[in-house]
């Protein structure tokens, strides 16, 4: 594959690293994902599903293995240099929103923007067409507790985008949603990324939802597989 937005090479992660109780999370982990590819990553719970996101978002590091985004090596780069990269490159869906409750639906895609040195007027116009796209502009003024669930995952969805990056992450995005409120909130999330040109490694429980993604990876006993 030519130039992936994201490269893990040989990643290893194991808890209580050289103690009788070591527990091995990712036991050579090489993975590739594709500019515009959308890769669902399923496994059961406790697989480490979660572990491999948080690496390749680099909120956490391997013990050994590298990580490249955008074809950079992000290897022993200092701790800047890797939040830089987080917050221009590199979007984050959790289970959860998230959002600030303080905030209206706007403000909370506005925020990350400014806090990325973007004027506050394209600011609020790139959060109205974010919400736009994903059918929520109707209730930007209002804030969290105000919407519903799935109008809070979608607001989510729009700040993870909100400064363009190269890769989203998405820790089973659905998972707190009624099937009915599931598919709404995956149909406006595939929407997205396809309009964007993202590439997306996303976790999920739900075969039915994983199988309408480009590919399929099972995490399972620290390694992966094709699906």
């Amino acid at each position: 594959m030519s130039n992936p937005v994201l490269r893990l090479r040989d990643i290893k992660k194991a808890y209580n690293s050289g103690k009788p109780s070591e527990v091995t999370v990712l036991n050579g982990i090489d993975l590739e994902v594709a500019r515009g590819e959308v890769v669902a990553l399923v496994a059961p719970s406790g697989a480490g599903k979660s572990t491999l996101l948080h690496i390749a978002g680099l909120l956490d590091t391997p013990d050994s293995g590298t990580v490249e985004i955008g074809g950079s090596d992000m290897t022993g780069k200092r701790d800047a240099t890797r939040t830089a990269v987080r917050r221009n490159d590199v979007g984050f869906i959790y289970q959860f929103h998230h959002l600030l409750p303080e905030f209206s639906a706007a403000e909370n895609i506005i925020l990350p923007q400014l806090a990325n040195g973007i004027a506050r007027n394209v600011a609020e116009a790139h959060a109205i067409d974010l919400l736009t796209r994903v059918g929520v502009a109707p209730r930007a003024a209002h804030r969290p507790a105000e919407l519903s669930g799935g109008e809070q995952q979608r607001v989510a969805f729009c700040r993870a985008l909100a400064n363009g990056p190269k890769l989203l992450l998405a820790d089973e995005p659905t998972g707190n949603l009624d099937p009915e409120t599931s598919e709404t909130v995956f149909a406006a999330l595939m929407a997205l990324v396809r309009s964007t040109g993202l590439s997306a490694l996303i976790a999920t429980h739900n075969l039915e939802l994983a199988a309408r993604m480009d590919r399929q990876i099972r995490l399972d006993k620290g390694t992966l597989r094709a699906v």
